[in-house]
């Protein structure tokens, strides 16, 4: 309680942030972070150089439809893990109609962990091409997310304690010709 609020990013560039996976580009724009997808690339991350544990994360996002993307939280991207590929908890920044923005995902290992299906009234807090806030808490084993001040998911998990906080980019195909 007597801990004070730590800013991840600077406003000004990506110190404190490093790229994993795939190439998609990250920039500092306006003082916002912009990630832009790369055709034919895996899902891409700019991750925080260091790890947390048990946290509240707020942010705000916008994204461009349709494009599905997330928030890593308590990640890890390991030599013997996958090649490398980031895996963890995903705060999920979804703009489709299915509408699962807020839930939890599992990046890489177990996939969903509580889809906004368990929880409908959530599906409305997500606004298409409008700013975003988004809110994770995470303390022990407990995991609550908000989307827009409403609550999304609580999920009761201890498989990973502590990680990065990553940005998403998810992979996209071939343009069609």
């Amino acid at each position: 309680p007597n801990e004070q609020w730590e800013s991840l990013f600077n406003g000004k560039d990506l110190k404190g942030w490093k790229q994993l996976n795939g190439k998609a580009s990250y920039e500092v724009k306006d003082g916002m972070i912009v990630g832009t997808t790369v055709f034919n690339q895996p899902n891409s991350f700019l991750a925080t150089e260091k790890d947390y544990g048990d946290f509240i994360l707020e942010l705000e996002f916008k994204v461009d439809s349709p494009m599905n993307s997330g928030i890593q939280f308590r990640s890890e991207s390991k030599a013997d893990y996958l090649n490398g590929r980031v895996h963890g908890y995903q705060l999920e920044i979804d703009p489709s109609p299915r509408a699962w923005s807020g839930g939890i995902y599992d990046e890489a290992r177990r996939l969903w962990l509580y889809s906004i299906d368990y929880n409908p009234g959530a599906k409305k807090a997500f606004k298409n091409g409008q700013w975003n806030k988004y809110r994770v808490e995470c303390m022990g084993s407990s995991i609550r997310t908000w989307v827009n001040g409403i609550p999304c998911a609580w999920l009761i998990d201890d498989i990973t304690l502590k990680g990065f906080i990553a940005l998403q980019v998810h992979a996209i195909g071939k343009p069609e010709e």
